[in-house]
């Protein structure tokens, strides 16, 4: 989607996924005179005024100068934080980044606001191939959607859900899957030296390989289990690899796992709404 965006727009907290999407503006011709960030750490916003951004330590000015206002601080100190915002908030978009803060939540802290856009994306962000979910609050417009749906798709690709609860979903598939594939990466690399290669070669055939097959995935007409049929031979040695897999339950062992993480993000939406 091309970036048309020309508002203003104020970051609340400079952190790695606010400098993430930051970057991606950026690149993609946001002028940096248009951002800006509030940020109490001193090193942060160096970073970020070495950029061509404008940094502050005011949050209630910062917002006081945008059209678009991201929350980008810690769940556990959004409270506090939008506490003193309430007055100045009127007449803005507001996207949330903060895992686990419902709109409902957010509106509260902010005194009633309600257009609130709330957005999990994952740390691929970081290199502009992130996966964000996003859900629109009832106060939120269709012109609203689109704003919010150019801003975050900077760092790569956007979804909309229809069911606030469907975000915690969201956070177990894409949230907190980079860990998933991170941690297969770093156990396939470790079962390639046992079978004989040295670190770098296992690390070096296990990075590409997994690169080479999601790029399969995301070009190809085909589904994942088409691929996978495409590559298994019968009585061949991927089929060997894969009976021991499905011996092992990895299907299920994968399913028990997403549903644990989506599980924890109920618990702490809930505890997070208490705060």
């Amino acid at each position: 989607m091309k970036l048309t965006f020309e508002g203003r727009i104020t970051f609340i907290g400079g952190g790695n996924m606010a400098q993430a999407l930051i970057g991606g503006l950026l690149s993609q011709g946001l002028k940096a005179s248009r951002v800006t960030v509030s940020e109490p750490v001193a090193a942060l916003r160096e970073q970020l005024s070495a950029r061509g951004v404008h940094v502050s330590t005011d949050n209630r000015q910062a917002v006081g100068q945008a059209d678009v206002v991201v929350l980008a601080v810690k769940p556990q100190v959004m409270g506090q934080v939008l506490a003193e915002l309430q007055s100045v908030m009127a007449g803005r978009l507001v996207i949330s980044i903060a895992a686990g803060l419902t709109t409902d939540t957010l509106s509260k802290m902010l005194g009633g606001h309600a257009r609130i856009v709330r957005a999990m994306p994952n740390t691929p962000a970081l290199v502009q191939t992130g996966a964000t979910g996003l859900y629109a609050g009832h106060a939120v417009s269709a012109e609203d959607r689109q704003v919010a749906q150019q801003l975050l798709s900077a760092t790569g690709m956007v979804l909309w859900v229809a069911d606030e609860a469907q975000m915690h979903a969201v956070t177990a598939v894409s949230g907190s899957g980079p860990a998933y594939f991170f941690y297969w990466m770093e156990s396939m690399i470790a079962a390639g030296q046992a079978l004989g290669l040295d670190e770098k070669t296992a690390r070096d055939l296990t990075l590409q390989t997994a690169l080479g097959a999601a790029q399969m995935a995301i070009t190809s007409g085909d589904s994942p289990a088409r691929l996978r049929q495409n590559v298994t031979s019968p009585n061949g040695t991927t089929q060997a690899a894969l009976d021991s897999m499905a011996a092992h339950h990895l299907p299920q062992l994968i399913e028990q796992a997403l549903k644990a993480a989506a599980d924890r993000s109920v618990t702490l939406s809930t505890e997070l709404d208490q705060i």
